[in-house]
């Protein structure tokens, strides 16, 4: 039976046979765990210490500090990831990035943060970036080109829900240690161990399935010397590809919008709501928006795969972005608690939908070759747009986080973005398919 002939929980179970598959599945969840517990860490000493103020241009600073830098890191991941093994750069990829958390919870313990802190997390997310794009590369060597969309369904918002697990598994470790850096810097450490675990997992995959098919036998400086060179080869074999760079555009309009409703929540959670029973405020409030969205992600694990076998993956990318911009309007726009966590929800929804689309499109039309470049460009454009509209939230966000015309413009780039990717689709015609193999 082929794994196009099955849907639903049979197909679910048909992928996880794969062998492979489940060990690069079971990686990136406990390293995605390790992101959880680390960011959980980060968020306590940077935006939510009781000893520090927050306001939009605070959290845009600290979004610069951690994101853009490191987005530079992207280019030189790619082209080295198209001449690495790829199943090296998850072992020690994971194991530096415990060394390095170690080194930052030591930092926070002892002097607290400051620049020596910013440029230890600066390093241990920059290996993230080798990590993520290996593992975006990876995946078409593991599954059949008609099992891509379920497997980055299963994978992305597996991953995402891990992700959020792990900053609750992070609040309570802070609870038990205590809100100051020091509790902090506990809670690094819980993240280090976890990195620990996803290394020695890695080494069980094949070391050489998961590619590149061709591996150049040059010397490091010579590899180093073609960095600029191999980043212009991928930016330009997206461009000659409408179906990736179109969809690369659509997910940094997202990205935009969700960056400003990101930074806007955090306010409300930080300045401006008070605990009121179950629905708390603080960073527990912010963990349960994050939550709210992690049920959203699970949701549209579930329909994304059918709902893009009927209507298409571009059409279903430009409804996803359609209920996101409903969703600002009706539930964004009473900033509630309640509404802001059905919003969230509303919100995952849509953005794990349209970016299981955007990945597959991504894999289907590149070659092998080109994937690390390109999945790292795409990483890239993640950060750089997060951080773009940071900045734009630092200029029209109060520090409470309330705005109503906020929330309408929020709702206006989703449609704005929706209408534009379905006329360019519309106007392309279909997807030309490219061999994984």
């Amino acid at each position: 039976m082929h794994g196009s002939d099955v849907t639903g929980l049979p197909a679910v179970r048909l992928l996880l046979r794969g062998r492979e598959f489940r060990r690069l599945l079971v990686t990136r969840l406990s390293s995605q765990a390790a992101d959880g517990i680390f960011q959980a860490s980060l968020a306590s000493a940077v935006f939510f210490s009781p000893e520090r103020a927050t306001t939009a241009a605070d959290a845009a600073a600290g979004f610069a500090v951690l994101l853009l830098p490191y987005s530079l890191i992207g280019p030189f991941a790619g082209v080295l990831l198209d001449r690495w093994r790829r199943q090296r750069v998850l072992v020690v990829g994971n194991a530096l990035r415990a060394v390095l958390v170690v080194g930052t919870a030591a930092l926070l313990a002892g002097v607290g943060v400051g620049l020596g802190y910013y440029v230890a997390a600066l390093a241990v997310l920059s290996v993230n970036r080798f990590f993520l794009a290996a593992l975006g590369a990876s995946l078409p060597h593991v599954v059949d080109r008609p099992q891509l969309v379920l497997a980055n369904s299963l994978t992305t918002t597996a991953g995402a829900v891990v992700a959020i697990s792990g900053g609750g598994i992070g609040l309570l470790l802070r609870q038990l240690a205590g809100s100051d850096d020091v509790g902090s810097a506990v809670v690094a450490l819980g993240a280090a161990g976890a990195y620990l675990l996803s290394s020695l997992l890695a080494r069980r995959l094949d070391g050489e399935l998961l590619g590149p098919d061709e591996v150049p036998r040059r010397p490091m400086s010579e590899q180093l010397g073609h960095v600029a060179r191999g980043f212009v080869e991928g930016a330009r074999h997206v461009a000659e590809r409408p179906a990736a760079w179109q969809a690369l555009a659509v997910i940094a309009v997202h990205r935009l919008a969700y960056g400003v409703s990101l930074v806007s929540a955090l306010l409300l959670y930080r300045n401006t709501y008070q605990p009121d029973g179950l629905l708390r405020a603080g960073l527990a409030g912010l963990s349960q928006a994050f939550a709210a969205s992690a049920i959203g992600f699970a949701v549209a694990a579930l329909v994304t795969p059918a709902g893009s076998r009927r209507w298409g993956q571009e059409r279903w990318i430009v409804l996803t972005l359609g209920c996101a911009c409903v969703a600002e309007l009706v539930f964004g726009i009473f900033y509630t608690k309640g509404a802001l966590l059905l919003a969230a929800a509303v919100l995952g929804v849509a953005a794990q939908g349209a970016k299981i689309c955007v990945d597959t499109i991504v894999q289907e039309a590149m070659e092998d070759n080109f994937r690390g470049r390109v999945f790292s460009l795409y990483d890239t454009l993640f950060n750089v747009t997060l951080v773009t509209s940071a900045a734009v939230a630092a200029a029209v966000v109060p520090p409470s986080g309330r705005s109503q015309p906020l929330v309408i413009g929020i709702a206006a780039t989703y449609a704005i973005g929706a209408a534009g990717y379905a006329i360019a689709q519309r106007r392309r015609g279909p997807i030309e398919q490219l061999s994984v193999d």
